[in-house]
């Protein structure tokens, strides 16, 4: 294959990865192609910190195994699993949705929230937040009601309950910025960045746009793409 980029899906679900790698190779446009990885020992979908635990084990396998043959790694499930010791095992970039969306939200010291359909890695965000430095200015993780697992199975149902949380983010809690928490979330995330003049953040566009910077090979494309544009 040509050189490309590997966006890991800790999730085991399929149809989880064809929507993730179709909305990272929107926003990589013609700079790389992007090819997909998924987990096969995971649940479809992470909700729980247990969850998020064991599937940093296959993140790590995955990357290793795919690094020789791409040229960077995303990790596309919110929380980061293996982020960390993938990024000390391969010689490639590796960025996470979490960590990426989070420097993107919160910019030039720009409070932000979380709406997500997870409560119970509530813990697990805040900590990522932490992790980088942002604990505060992370206004607060606001979460649907119910199963997020069959609320993911909705789309409609999960945009509108995602965009109460925005607002929710945005009235109540003071957010300056709202980020999605969730790879499979990242259909939602895109149909949302429309309907509020606050800035609603997609974390998979994010990582890409992060991983590109840290790629020569891509800026050079990027910059040859701009110019031709500007013809």
């Amino acid at each position: 294959m040509t050189r490309h980029i590997l966006l890991i899906n800790p999730n085991s679900s399929q149809s989880t990865s064809g929507m993730m790698r179709a909305i990272a190779q929107r926003a990589a446009k013609s700079a790389l192609a992007v090819a997909v990885a998924t987990a096969e020992h995971s649940p479809p979908m992470i909700v729980t910190e247990d969850d998020l635990l064991a599937a940093a084990g296959e993140v790590v396998e995955i990357g290793r195994r795919h690094a020789a043959d791409c040229v960077g790694i995303v990790v596309s499930a919110f929380g980061d699993p293996g982020l960390d010791d993938l990024r000390r095992q391969v010689d490639i970039p590796v960025v996470g949705i979490c960590e990426a969306s989070m420097r993107v939200a919160a910019q030039g010291g720009r409070p932000f929230g979380v709406a997500t359909t997870t409560p119970l890695l509530v813990d697990a965000i805040a900590a990522r937040a932490g992790a980088l430095g942002l604990a505060g200015l992370l206004t607060g993780i606001r979460c649907t009601a119910g199963d997020p697992t069959a609320l993911a199975g909705d789309k409609a149902a999960l945009t509108q309950a995602l965009g109460e949380m925005v607002e929710a983010c945005i009235s109540a809690d003071e957010a300056q910025a709202v980020i999605i928490g969730g790879g499979p979330l990242a259909e939602a995330a895109g149909a949302l960045e429309a309907r509020f003049s606050t800035p609603v953040i997609a974390p998979i566009p994010c990582a890409i746009t992060s991983l590109l910077e840290q790629i020569p090979s891509a800026q050079h494309e990027m910059r040859r793409t701009v110019a031709t544009a500007a013809k």
